[in-house]
């Protein structure tokens, strides 16, 4: 079975896109459609764009979001997934990839998301730090023990988890996760606390407009970050969506069930490789490749 996954923030590069829209004309049709939506240039921005412009929050999601959409749409008959996931800013890729949203609707949704994230880190100093070579158990209980809002946030691969939380219980928690045995545990150059409670407001807001926006049903399971199982129900999927941004990205759990359930190929939709190098942590038999797009000649 054919799984397809879709990158999240920090995928992003420059020059991103420019290929695509060169090269295909459906990409160049959603590119400009996406200017339109968006009321800016955001290809500008991505082609020509430095690093740091980028990384301007309004800019960064919804950039990964084109970038991996508009890919997985040039593929054409191509891409026939029977199963999609995305970690955190990809599942809302891996939602228009998989018929659940539309391209508008799902591009409208990742730029009030990223507006709405911004808006509560700036309420809160807070940051996220990765933390390496410790199991997961071991993460959260240290965690636990910590003053503040401190969680685990990313369950990216066995050995890899990312905390969440305010600037000083992160700070205390990297020290005592070192003196229990972490190989590291490193601040991220990151906007603020994602995947804690620290960005409740952020999810007030986006849940309205989750409520508000039409889902059909999709034409295959997306394994979803909040529970890391399949989910084909429009309205569980809603559910979840409004969930992940205050809940943790359980890749690690879910990449595991998406084998069980029989996938056997995974392809990575979007900038970058980092997901197929999380997959191949998290069970080495399975088979990965970059998703590319080849234009008739």
């Amino acid at each position: 079975m054919n799984a397809y996954i879709f990158p999240g923030q920090g995928a992003q590069f420059t020059g991103m896109g420019l290929d695509l829209y060169e090269k295909s004309a459906i990409a160049q049709e959603f590119f400009e459609k996406a200017n339109s939506i968006l009321g800016f240039s955001i290809t500008d921005i991505m082609f020509e764009g430095t690093a740091e412009s980028l990384k301007e929050t309004k800019v960064t999601q919804p950039a990964i979001f084109l970038h991996s959409v508009i890919l997985a749409k040039t593929l054409g008959d191509n891409f026939k997934p029977d199963m999609v996931a995305g970690h955190s800013l990809g599942e809302f890729s891996a939602l228009v990839a998989n018929g659940t949203l539309s391209f508008e609707d799902g591009l409208k949704l990742v730029s009030k998301r990223a507006l709405a994230m911004q808006k509560a880190c700036e309420l809160t100093p807070s940051a996220m730090a990765a933390v390496l070579g410790l199991e997961d158990g071991i993460v959260e209980d240290v965690c636990s023990k910590i003053e503040g809002t401190v969680v685990a946030a990313n369950y990216n691969c066995p050995g890899q988890l990312v905390i969440s939380g305010d600037v000083d219980a992160i700070t205390r928690a990297c020290e005592a996760l070192k003196a229990a045995g972490a190989k590291r545990a490193l601040v991220l150059p990151v906007g603020g606390a994602f995947h804690s409670p620290l960005m409740e407001p952020a999810r007030e807001e986006l849940a309205a407009a989750i409520e508000n926006t039409p889902f059909s049903k999709p034409n295959c399971p997306i394994y979803q970050n909040v529970t890391a199982s399949a989910v084909i129900h429009e309205n569980d999927i809603k559910t979840n969506l409004i969930s992940q941004l205050t809940a943790p990205v359980r890749w690690t759990q879910s990449v595991q069930q998406m084998v069980k359930d029989g996938a056997l190929q995974f392809t990575e939709v979007g900038p970058g490789n980092v997901l197929q190098g999380l997959v191949k942590k998290i069970n080495r038999e399975a088979q990965t490749a970059a998703a590319t797009f080849t234009p008739n000649l």
